[in-house]
């Protein structure tokens, strides 16, 4: 088995994987319930994890408003490959006499639990596994920390019956995570309570990162129906002005209000395809927390920096985008007519737009 392993792991590196570990069953034992990897397999006996690595040269354009484009397609990309891989990687080790199934990277869920796949649990979560066999581990976040991309990665995993040869977590001295909250910070949907953590066991070892308010904050304002942050300096990449609720009761309903406006909009010239959202498909306009999170913390101050100076987005008639200073920002809004502006903020009672 030790030989298989070995190919497992090197299959997976050639074909774009920066890290690989090995958990087993036993390793995931006492887990939530999507820690539990016969569910996809019921004779699994062990999964690989492995992450492929987001381009890190794209990353601070999409801080700084440069550039929407060149990362958007590196994550669509990035997420083909690791689905790719995992495919492959099922593939060889069921020619080798090992049923196994490939785990997509993203999109995936559950439809046996109370809304079925509204609630957006996976079949297997890609991050307990990567904790467990040492790809990488839990930050504040959530998000899972590689020692040299950081959180910028893209998950993936390959449940087998193969009993293969597991890896060790890492040890918490190579957590870099120092509690610097700049992923609560850079989140304009308040999804991240920095204050509150919450701990998972996963065979006998404990591991822990803050507490997530409700799922359809990440929804709502990463899927471009919201981005404006509550200081008014600054947005993530969607144009769109609707109120961010403070209570997560109230966000289902104004994604519901919002998804009318969201489908009026000039069409996307990229979009990533997920059966939850509206038309099959959802914009990438935020990620923030994931892409801040760099092992070294002045690359993370600059480019909360480059976030916080970046200025508020706007969307013109062709469907172009372009980041301006806030003042603009209104200027640009006031100048629209009410049923083009209502395609992005509440009108107020009574209010009366100009054409633009």
């Amino acid at each position: 088995m030790e030989k298989l392993t070995q190919r497992a792991k090197e299959l997976a590196l050639c074909y774009g994987a920066s890290a690989v570990g090995v958990v087993t069953r036993e390793m995931l034992a006492g887990g939530p319930p999507s820690a539990d990897i016969s569910y996809v397999l019921p004779r699994a006996g062990s999964a690989v994890s492995f992450c492929v690595p987001l381009d890190q040269a794209y990353i601070e354009d999409w801080f700084s408003k440069k550039s929407r484009k060149a990362h958007f397609q590196d994550n669509i990309r990035k997420n083909a490959i690791a689905s790719g891989i995992s495919l492959e990687l099922a593939n060889y080790l069921t020619q080798k006499g090992y049923p196994s199934t490939p785990l997509t990277a993203n999109t995936s869920y559950r439809r046996d639990t109370k809304r079925g796949f509204l609630d957006e649990k996976p079949p297997v979560s890609h991050r307990y596994l990567a904790v467990r066999s040492g790809v990488g581990y839990f930050g504040l976040s959530g998000n899972v920390l590689t020692r040299k991309e950081g959180a910028a990665v893209i998950l993936g995993s390959v449940v087998t019956e193969a009993e293969l040869i597991p890896t060790e977590p890492l040890a918490g001295s190579e957590n870099y995570c120092d509690d610097c909250r700049l992923c609560e910070a850079s989140c304009a949907s308040g999804y991240i309570n920095g204050r509150e953590r919450v701990s998972v066991t996963l065979g006998g070892l404990e591991f822990s990162y803050t507490q997530k308010r409700h799922h359809s904050r990440c929804d709502y304002v990463c899927g471009g129906f919201a981005g404006l942050h509550k200081s008014g300096e600054w947005s993530t990449w969607s144009p769109a002005r609707f109120p961010i609720p403070e209570e997560d009761e109230a966000f289902y309903p104004a994604l519901l209000h919002a998804v009318g406006p969201y489908l009026k909009r000039p069409k996307p010239d990229m979009a990533v395809f997920n059966v939850i959202m509206p038309g099959d498909k959802v914009e990438l306009t935020c990620g923030n927390c994931q892409l801040i999170c760099h092992p070294d913390k002045a690359v993370r101050k600059a480019r909360y920096k480059m976030l916080t100076r970046s200025g508020v987005v706007v969307q013109h008639a062709d469907g172009s985008r372009e980041a301006v200073s806030p003042e603009k920002a209104r200027e640009h809004l006031a100048g629209m007519d009410d049923d083009r502006r209502a395609l992005y903020e509440e009108l107020e009672a009574g209010s009366a737009g100009s054409k633009e």
